[in-house]
């Protein structure tokens, strides 16, 4: 696969990584890695670490790794771990030979620690969570140490190895690195290395029963890869000099870390946990719901991967923390979509019209572009007949001050067609509802203004109701009803938005996209782009999904 172009915007990680490759350090390497841990999918915020992590390699002729790091059995799965690689992939981007696991390294990683035991900087202790926890001290107190801190080499690493043959059960001893008890550093206060776990791995089975931290592991990976620039979001900055410390202690290759800040975006979550709450609770249909962050649900719901990376460039990289307004996304994605989405008519909640003056079984096959502004494109043909079907919110009986759609006695445009005049209502005699309207067409503006000048209203969608097809279509819309969900102590189920799904049965679509194919996108002619979701469109049965409206319609009020 190709690779996408990557534009090359001036940011602190890059301008880095030019010093570093002018000076010649790392011998002028660049070896980036985007190291995911196989305990989820992949979200948003992910994606700006792909297009930064990829982006760089690339810019720089160097190669980026795709390493999991599987370090934790209980929580982790095959299923995430091919997740994962199919949203690189879609998202444009391939690690080509260069696909690793941590678990590769955990004999390696072993091995290192036996080393650190020897030279008495690293300690096999027994406390449990909670007394660990008290040991700790805190921002402004320092630690105490550990009763076995002191305990002698050959003991630690007895029962180190001891730990490795599964001899104790879980949670009884940790191995911990020695640094700094009083550290104002919390993270070099002897931080966990180990920790017995008796869990089946979804890669090496049952031979391990002693997992490594992610700290210790991760820092070690990228050195065993040659990793030059290990770029980490920001909440790892505090983390970065017990990285160096491990690296310094063991002599060897030392790569950069260098942390930025994640991507947070509004109305949505991009905690893992609160999104594996979701799916697990069934407040979403799954990790791949239309709703969701993740990339799987943006895909699903028809975002394309170029939005996606336009979409991360935009927003730049930085060192503080920020939120990013759902807006940009979405305006993002609409100038994709302006240029390549296929035009096509969809009337959401139909109201037959009957066209008196048309004849019966006359069908006038009307041309229509399928991209205005490319006329390479092509064109469908759309069919005008005596009885169509228009929108229903476009016909107003009592119509308010400055209402330019349809109402008695009212013209308007149709849609590449004629101009239309309401003639007549009927209505359900059992409710007095509007069930039908009766009109007449001008012959003369058949995609044409009329000839004597006179003013006509707004323009309508339509489409034919004997030859229109029906189709089922998904609203999505915004999943949290407030900006930053879970803010403070609130629970983020209480502001799920109760209208973030609805479902339209019985909307009619034009004739061709009866036979629309899964995942082909559309913009339905002043609604918004929707997308034949690739699930569960069937032939001649297409649903669609909103991917976003024509304009952010978030807040406005109705009318």
């Amino acid at each position: 696969m190709s690779e996408p172009e990557i534009a090359k915007p001036s940011n602190f990680i890059r301008d880095l990584v030019v010093a570093d490759t002018k000076s010649g350090r790392f011998g002028g390497k660049v070896v980036t890695r985007f190291p995911p841990e196989p305990n989820g999918y992949l979200h948003i915020g992910h994606a700006k670490a792909i297009c930064l992590d990829f982006g760089i390699a690339r810019e720089f002729g160097g190669r980026c790794h795709l390493r999991f790091d599987d370090t934790n059995p209980t929580k982790e799965s095959q299923e995430y771990v091919d997740a994962i690689m199919g949203d690189v992939r879609w998202l444009g981007f391939d690690w080509g030979e260069h696909l690793y696991h941590a678990s590769d390294y955990f004999e390696q990683l072993y091995e290192w620690a036996v080393k650190l035991i020897k030279a008495g900087k690293a300690y096999v202790d027994e406390l449990t969570v909670e007394e660990m926890r008290e040991h700790r001290g805190t921002l402004t107190e320092a630690g105490t140490e550990s009763p076995y801190r002191n305990r002698s080499v050959a003991e630690s690493l007895d029962l180190f190895e001891r730990m490795r043959r599964g001899e104790f059960p879980d949670g009884s001893k940790t191995l911990r690195a020695k640094i700094d008890m009083t550290s104002g550093n919390i993270n070099l206060r002897d931080p966990v290395m180990y920790r017995i776990r008796k869990a089946t791995h979804q890669r090496t089975g049952d031979k391990w029963c002693l997992y490594p931290m992610y700290d210790w592991a991760h820092g070690q990976s990228d050195s065993i890869e040659g990793v030059t620039h290990s770029i980490c979001t920001l909440e790892y900055e505090d983390h970065r000099p017990l990285y160096d410390w491990y690296l310094d202690q063991l002599g060897v290759h030392h790569p950069q870390q260098i942390e930025f800040a994640r991507l947070n975006l509004s109305h949505t979550v991009m905690s893992k946990r609160k999104l594996l709450a979701l799916v697990n609770e069934g407040r979403v249909s799954g990790w791949d719901d239309p709703r969701m962050p993740t990339l799987a649900g943006l895909r699903r719901r028809g975002y394309t991967p170029e939005s996606i990376r336009d979409f991360c460039d935009r927003i730049g990289v930085a060192k503080a923390d920020s939120t990013v307004e759902m807006e940009l996304l979405e305006n993002t994605l609409r100038e994709t979509l302006n240029v390549s989405a296929p035009r096509a008519l969809c009337v959401h909640r139909p109201l037959r019209v009957v066209v008196e003056n048309w004849d019966e079984g006359k069908v006038d096959q009307i041309e229509a572009p399928s991209l205005p502004e490319a006329p390479a494109a092509g064109s469908r043909k759309l069919p005008f007949t005596r009885e169509i079907f228009i929108e229903r919110d476009d016909f107003m009986e009592v119509p308010v001050k400055g209402w330019r759609r349809l109402s008695p006695g009212k013209e308007v445009r149709l849609r590449h067609a004629y101009v239309l005049r309401c003639t007549g209502v009927v209505k359900d005699p059992s409710t007095g509802a509007v069930a039908e309207l009766r009109a007449t067409v001008d012959p003369e503006t058949r995609s044409a203004n009329p000839k004597d000048g006179r003013k006509v209203g707004g323009t309508i969608h339509w489409v034919s109701a004997p030859l229109s097809s029906p189709a089922t279509l998904r609203l999505y819309d915004r999943l949290f009803l407030v900006p930053n969900p879970g803010a403070g102590e609130i629970d983020f189920r209480t502001q799920i938005n109760p209208g973030s799904l609805e479902v339209v049965e019985g909307a009619r679509v034009e004739p061709a996209l009866a036979a629309a194919k899964p995942a082909e996108r559309f913009q339905f002619e002043r609604k918004g782009y929707y997308f034949a979701d690739p699930k569960d469109s069937k032939d001649g049965e297409p649903v669609f999904n909103l991917i976003v409206p024509l304009r952010d319609t978030w807040g406005k009020s109705a009318g």
